[in-house]
């Protein structure tokens, strides 16, 4: 399971049981929800550390391999690239 799904499901995890633990005090439900919504990100920011690097380094990784294959498909658009010996037609 990539970092991104562990991530999210952990932050949304993390706000359902805040809702839950809300969910008996006396307040407009509304708030509750908008109380959980702030507590939940806070803690997430502490606790959910580990999994929101994996993820940043798992996004960063994703766009450098579209740079490059952006790069060498310019090239060889262009008619910079040198066909490598197994890619020849026969």
């Amino acid at each position: 399971m990539s970092a991104a799904v562990k991530y999210t499901l952990a932050r949304i995890g993390l706000f359902l049981v805040v809702v839950a633990a809300l969910w008996p005090v006396g307040m407009n439900l509304f708030l509750k929800l908008m109380v959980a919504l702030i507590f939940s990100a806070a803690a997430s920011f502490f606790l959910l550390r580990g999994w929101r690097d994996q993820m940043a380094e798992e996004v960063a990784a994703a766009a450098e391999r579209r740079r490059a294959e952006k790069e060498r498909l310019r090239s060889a658009l262009a008619g910079d690239d040198q066909p490598v010996e197994g890619d020849r037609p026969h």
